[in-house]
């Protein structure tokens, strides 16, 4: 980790207002229990935030936050796809072990959309349960994407309470062949999307992303005069196609909607940091920005930016799981600072039971390795990274190094369609569109020098044969040592849709669900 003055000076060029002052201080340590925010977007990619290289320079609340902290520079998300990254990061586990994969179809990516049977397991320790054990009061704003039958909600997994959607903002639907989602309010629906939350598709209007600050405002609010510690997750899913952004930012962007809902996202992030520092509990808060998974490329304007890294969501090359990462924590984090310490947002589960003096589970294999002391001393340290795709590992890092035991983008029919998950990126021999086993002899990059995974290191050079061998050692001990869960994904059934969620009765919205077929699930990629 190193200082990096030019930080102090970039916003200099910024349009747009920072809620934010500049130069955040704050004396000596916390002496209560931390709180901790986590901000979890949705297909944010690592270009999308000017600090990280957006060329228009829009998110000047997020990049003040950056010059007041710590830019992480190399985290990556536990999986390419949404529900897989969400439970590995609040589990602390790749998905392969907490059984958020499939093994209907070979590498192919699985998710929980509201005709899915399962969803996150009791079994499962999420890191809310533990906090709630340690007196902490937690709240998730915004998506949940764990699963949506009652047995699968927040509040059964450690939550206290919740505001928003267990499943993605997809719709409007008819309510006759599918439900609309609905909108939960702790474990009783409120209304539901495009109904009572409108979401207008032509204009790209919505108050949601309004109605998730305000909540996340008056939870901090709310907790800061009980002064009891507190876990707040805010998922806001504005950039998550249909993207959406109220009427105050429509056209404040030069992205289009995409930028707009950015835009959005960026002020509410400041409005709740200023509440932390209005409120005088900002020195012991530690505050995390980061996104579930790589920008959603194959959306093309419609979506983000993952800046100069290879492809994008769905995809384990760099653009699909490497995401922009920020902490602030004013008095424990200095600012100014910019940290290559290769790292997962399944850390975030160790760092914060660290943090809150609470032990890690010691009954299971937990992947996540705390980053306090990289956080508050600058320290690094070697690890590896495995990238999972569905069931199958397809490439892993260690230090500079990245090799890729499978590759595959997507299937040539789905391409020639016009879904491409690497526009103007195609890379021969990487970004295949059949699954290719490299396994015998990986394709090796140095991410130091290549970023892009454009170059790949010849067979024949010492480099490959000096660093190959440590690498397949890596991954030789971990396929030894794993022991994957039962898959969560496989089976779907319309049956389950969200016809009759708790607390329908009581707005007498409840719907008539079709009989039961269970039956695999397809995943097409």
């Amino acid at each position: 980790m190193a200082s990096r003055n030019w930080l102090s000076i970039f916003l200099l060029s910024a349009v747009s207002t920072s809620i934010l002052p500049r130069n955040v201080l704050s004396s000596g340590r916390p002496q209560h229990k931390p709180n901790v925010i986590i901000m979890l977007m949705d297909d944010v990619g690592w270009g999308d935030l000017g600090i990280f290289g957006e060329p228009n320079k829009e998110t000047v609340n997020l990049d003040r936050m950056a010059i007041d902290g710590i830019m992480l520079m190399d985290v990556y998300s536990g999986n390419p796809l949404c529900s897989p990254s969400r439970a590995a990061l609040l589990s602390g586990r790749l998905p392969i072990r907490n059984g958020f994969y499939t093994t209907n179809g070979h590498a192919r990516n699985g998710y929980t959309p509201q005709n899915i049977m399962g969803g996150i397991p009791d079994s499962e320790i999420l890191l809310p349960e533990l906090l709630q054990k340690a007196g902490y009061r937690n709240k998730i704003i915004g998506k949940w994407h764990l699963g949506h039958q009652p047995r699968f909600l927040p509040l059964r997994h450690g939550f206290h309470e919740s505001f928003g959607s267990s499943n993605c903002h997809f719709g409007p639907n008819d309510d006759v062949d599918t439900p609309n989602i609905p909108v939960f309010k702790d474990d009783r629906m409120i209304g539901r999307f495009f109904e009572d939350f409108v979401i207008n598709k032509t204009t790209g209007e919505s108050n949601l992303t309004q109605i998730y600050i305000q909540q996340a405002l008056e939870f901090i609010e709310r907790q800061a005069k009980a002064d009891d510690p507190f876990f707040l997750f805010w998922t806001p899913d504005a950039t998550h196609e249909p993207l959406y952004a109220s009427a105050k930012f429509l056209g404040s962007s030069q992205r289009g909607l995409y930028g707009d809902a950015m835009i959005e996202l960026d002020d509410g992030v400041g409005r709740i940091l200023r509440k932390l520092l209005d409120l005088g509990i900002a020195n012991n808060t530690l505050v995390v920005f980061s996104s579930d998974n790589g920008a959603a490329t194959y959306a093309k304007v419609h979506g983000g930016s993952n800046g100069p890294f290879l492809c994008g969501k769905e995809t384990t090359y760099e653009g699909g799981v490497r995401e922009p990462a920020i902490a602030w924590w004013p008095g424990s984090i200095r600012p100014n600072q910019v940290s290559r310490q290769v790292s997962t947002l399944m850390d975030l589960f160790s760092t914060i039971l660290d943090l809150a003096s609470i032990p890690v589970p010691n009954d299971r294999v937990i992947d996540g390795i705390s980053l306090l002391p990289t956080l508050l001393n600058g320290t690094t340290f070697q690890r590896p990274v495995f990238y999972y795709r569905g069931d199958e590992l397809m490439s892993v890092r260690m230090g500079s190094y990245k090799a890729h035991l499978w590759t595959w983008t997507n299937s040539i029919e789905e391409f020639q369609q016009g879904v491409n998950f690497c526009p103007g990126q195609e890379v021969a021999g990487v970004t295949t569109h059949i699954q290719t086993n490299h396994t015998n002899q990986p394709i090796l990059f140095h991410l130091g020098r290549d970023p892009g995974e454009r170059y790949p290191i010849s067979f024949h050079n010492r480099e490959y044969t000096d660093n190959i061998r440590k690498l397949v050692d890596v991954v030789n001990e971990h396929k030894k040592n794993l022991i994957r869960g039962k898959p969560q994904l496989n089976y779907c059934d319309n049956a389950v849709m969200n016809w009759a969620p708790p607390g329908c009765e009581e707005l007498g919205r409840c719907l008539k669900a079709p009989s039961s077929k269970p039956h695999l699930c397809y995943w097409p990629h």
